[in-house]
């Protein structure tokens, strides 16, 4: 392209221009075709509750070799399968299979994995209705089910 159009009745050139130029953008374009809610199995939702089916432990991705924990577990309102990671040192300890779990985004302003955890964007933030940072401090006990 050339020069921008200018001049009396350029309003209708520039305005097509600026609407070309900002599906290149891929900020714009995500959100307006509405691309994280659809492919996000919390489907947009900030939290939502899972089922635990398994604790897992991932490898951390170089240079570290620790054995980050965590949980596949299974979102409630649409059956999605998704692993997270149970932070904490002994967290792993207060989550038992077919515990009820409440999960979010870790975090981080592209929406993928953080950290040296590959592949995984959720974490688990509360453990049948208890928060796990809590549990871990020692100000509540694990609550019989």
């Amino acid at each position: 392209m050339g020069h921008k159009a200018s001049g009396m009745l350029a309003g209708k050139k520039l305005k097509k221009r600026r609407k070309h130029a900002r599906w290149q953008n891929q900020w714009f374009k995500r959100r307006t075709l509405r691309l994280k809610a659809k492919s996000d199995p919390l489907k947009g939702a900030p939290q939502a509750k899972a089922i635990v089916l398994a604790k897992i432990q991932k490898e951390a991705k170089q240079p570290n070799s620790a054995m980050r924990k965590c949980v596949s577990c299974q979102v409630m309102k649409n059956g999605k399968k998704v692993q997270a990671f149970v932070p904490g040192y002994n967290a792993i300890k207060l989550i038992n299979e077919h515990d009820e779990v409440l999960i979010e985004c870790i975090g981080g302003t592209k929406g993928r994995a953080k950290g040296d955890i590959p592949g995984i964007k959720w974490q688990v933030i509360k453990v049948n209705d208890q928060s796990l940072r809590a549990l871990l401090s020692g100000k509540i006990e694990k609550g019989r089910r």
